[in-house]
């Protein structure tokens, strides 16, 4: 074996380390890579060939956590690894979006990126070190690859940047971002932050890009000294120059005409088509093959492209007649849908979503069973983009990886605002139902969001709105033009997007792929501000519909009702098989959750009807209350003996009621005043301070007869206990249990 090693180190005095030539070497190139007790491996391979009809790059990207890696059992019936779980889906995302843009534009054979995690150290995130890992992978193989590239995370933790924090770490961060870039460039930024400003995202990207020249440093020694620095020999094109220039030639002047009308989406997609096509009837017949109708699609999107770049370079006009700041009409209705908890319509131009929120118990909360992630969350957010939104013809097959990464970016922008715990002890549910889709529907979710949380009467914290930016540059002129609230063609067409959520005073979240080199930080600070004043004036139109939160939940919504008891009571709550809040949750029709946190208990009493949920509470309180010395209880008599009766006063806890406390009169047989399932009324005298017995009275409750004598009290025989009483004296019983004290025989 002609193992290879690489050590990067960081600032902070921590390494993470390359190997290649020891595993998986039938692969074009694999490598692992090592940060702690934490390893991946990364393995690419490439076919040698593009199929013949491909025109785009065929990239598969797969991470996979194993849950051996952790000395853990996977869950379920099987227990082995099934289908990706959303983590994986958006770590394979993250890797993806930093090495597609840096294969060649004409190479088109299929390439698939395996990262595994194969060993994980708790306290290492790995997720910062897959793109890395993909990378030197792609570094190591002769496959055409415009590299290297790294990722890392950059978080701010007490004002102070940190490249690849601990899980610990990271939970004291007010920013925390994920950075792909190239030596020279910027290609991808995604994460989450706490309404920090604009020039602090700038900053953490500058440090994030410092760390990652290191990263691509020691890739290419890497490369050199593997030997695979020349990267193999290609031709996945077939070209015509005549026929570019013919399709340029006859189609440039009238793609410019079409995208100057500034027609709808639909119109303009239709006048696109129908100009291709009017072109391809020029060719004969006899010449026109399946070759050069791959040949003519290539160079007719080359011509559209330029025309509508061109377009809003120098005339600063854009597809639907915008200029570059403008930001369609937005119109937004809550409380559209009756019976939902919340919900709202957010529609920006030809976007359009329909989003709802659903409050349920801790029972429904999401349960996280990752390889180093097990819990729950509160608040989650599911996005779902039908193919009929574009107006698609084709089955809908469920949830696909890109509205994961769109749902989890929405998620991040709004979960910060939305109160947890004790100021809100609902599972939230928000869903993102797409219904039109003519750019950034993601953003659209996130004020969608925003409206339904506020129409269902959830306190957020402050309301969040969202914008995408789009950038169309000339490396010739040096001309660029930042564009805001970009359709979807702007996106496909342009060399940048960029989309940024935040409150008034910050931002929440980002996501930005770059798709153009040399990318000036100038350019990037502009674009930040003009996405502020974007995502103010939606914020504007988003609050003229609602404002802030209703004040009160909708009738239909299930309440609830939190109490905290001491750890010690959970278990009387429950009861032995959970006998006790069975019967609680059936006779009151409510659902109950028991949260242990640290020494207390919380309860939450979940249900529809209000006498029902107030009698749950009732029965708990009753359970959980301390018995006072002096308070009095209405009691149920359990059980009668010789010398007095047992009475639960509270569920639970029981007490003595001796015979002479029965009345101020002299009784005969406890049976003569009470019986078993009676309810008397007693007071507390005392509670045993060794034992915890307690010792009741029903005659202290009752008038004293006037000219009352107490009676004498006779002599203990000798032998007896001073606390074993005899007939008709005085007890001084501590009050106890049903294996009580017996008096002695009469002598």
């Amino acid at each position: 074996m002609n193992i290879i090693q690489k050590t990067i180190t960081l600032e902070d005095g921590r390494t993470i380390e390359i190997e290649t030539g020891k595993l998986a070497k039938q692969a074009d190139g694999s490598v692992v890579v090592k940060m702690g007790n934490t390893m991946l491996l990364a393995a690419v391979t490439c076919a040698k060939e593009a199929k013949a009809e491909v025109d785009f790059m065929p990239l598969s990207v797969e991470y996979r956590e194993k849950y051996a890696a952790a000395g853990r059992y996977p869950g379920g019936f099987l227990k082995r690894e099934g289908r990706p779980s959303d983590y994986e889906i958006l770590i394979s995302r993250l890797i993806d979006r930093a090495l597609r843009p840096l294969f060649p534009d004409d190479f088109h054979a299929e390439v698939f990126v395996n990262v595994i995690l194969i060993s994980a150290d708790k306290e290492i995130m790995p997720d910062s070190l897959a793109g890395l890992a993909a990378s030197a992978a792609l570094a190591v193989s002769d496959i055409p690859f415009n590299g290297p590239v790294s990722e890392v995370r950059v978080a701010r933790i007490d004002g102070e940047f940190v490249i690849n924090p601990t899980f610990e770490a990271l939970k004291n961060a007010d920013l925390d971002i994920m950075v792909a870039a190239t030596y020279e460039n910027i290609m991808m930024v995604e994460g989450e932050m706490k309404e920090v400003g604009e020039r602090v995202m700038l900053e953490a990207i500058k440090f994030a890009h410092t760390e990652i020249k290191k990263h691509c440093h020691i890739q290419k020694e890497l490369s050199e000294e593997v030997g695979k620095s020349q990267q193999r020999a290609y031709c996945h094109e077939e070209n015509d120059e005549a026929l570019r220039q013919s399709v340029h030639d006859f189609c440039y002047d009238k793609c410019f005409a079409i995208a100057q009308s500034g027609a709808d989406k639909q119109v303009r997609g239709d006048a696109f088509v129908a100009l291709k096509e009017e072109f391809i009837q020029t060719i004969p017949q006899e010449e026109f093959d399946e070759a050069k109708q791959i040949m003519v699609n290539r160079y007719y999107h080359a011509v559209e492209k330029e025309a509508m770049r061109n377009m809003i370079l120098n005339q600063g006009i854009r597809l639907d007649g915008r200029n570059t700041t403008q930001i369609r009409p937005i119109w937004c209705e809550v409380d559209y849908l009756p019976m939902a908890h919340g919900s709202a319509i957010f529609t920006r131009g030809e976007t359009q979503s329909l989003t709802t929120v659903t409050l349920g118990t801790k029972l429904d909360m999401k349960e996280i069973d990752d390889v180093l992630n097990q819990g729950t969350e509160q608040v989650v957010l599911h996005y779902n983009f039908p193919p009929y939104s574009t107006g698609e013809a084709r089955p809908y097959r469920g949830t696909g990886r890109r509205e994961v990464g769109h749902g989890n970016l929405a998620l991040r922008a709004l979960k910060t605002m939305v109160p947890v715990g004790e100021e809100n002890p609902y599972a939230v549910r928000i869903v993102s139902d797409i219904l039109e889709s003519n750019g950034s529907s993601s953003m659209a979710t996130v004020c969608a969001g925003t409206l339904a949380l506020m129409d269902a009467g959830i306190k957020i914290k402050k309301p969040v709105s969202g914008i995408a930016m789009g950038l169309i540059t000339d490396p010739k002129t040096k001309k660029f033009a930042i564009l805001s609230d970009i359709l979807g063609d702007e996106d496909h067409l342009g060399d940048m997007d960029f989309k940024v959520t935040g409150t008034r005073d910050g931002i929440t979240a980002t996501q930005m792929d770059i798709k153009v080199d040399g990318l000036p930080y100038e350019v990037l600070e502009q674009a930040l501000e003009q996405a502020r004043q974007g995502r103010l004036h939606i914020m504007e139109e988003m609050m003229k519909t609602i404002s802030e939160p209703r004040p009160e939940l909708k009738p239909h919504v299930p309440r609830i009702i939190q109490i905290i008891i001491p750890n010690s009571f959970i278990g009387a709550v429950i009861g032995t098989g959970g006998k006790v809040i069975q019967e609680i949750q059936k006779t009151t029709n409510t659902v109950i959750t028991i949260t242990e946190e640290g020494e207390v208990g919380i309860v939450d009493i979940f249900g529809q009807n209000k006498e029902g949920m107030e009698a749950a509470l009732e029965r708990i309180k009753l359970i959980t209350t301390v018995p006072e010395e002096g308070e009095v209880y209405n009691g149920k008599v359990v059980s009668i003996l010789e010398f007095g009766a047992f009475v639960e006063i509270l569920p639970g806890k029981e007490g003595l009621l001796h015979i002479s406390e029965l009345a101020w009169k002299k009784i005969d047989r406890v049976e003569d005043v009470l019986k078993v399932g009676d309810m008397v009324e007693v007071k507390l005298l005392e509670i045993d301070a060794k034992s915890g017995k307690l010792r009741l009275s029903r005659k202290a409750l009752l008038p004293k007869p006037e000219g009352y004598v107490a009676p004498e009290r006779r002599p203990r025989p000798e032998g007896f206990g001073h606390d074993r009483p005899n007939r008709g004296g005085d007890r001084d019983h501590r009050g106890g249990d049903r294996g009580g004290d017996r008096r002695p025989p009469r002598r």
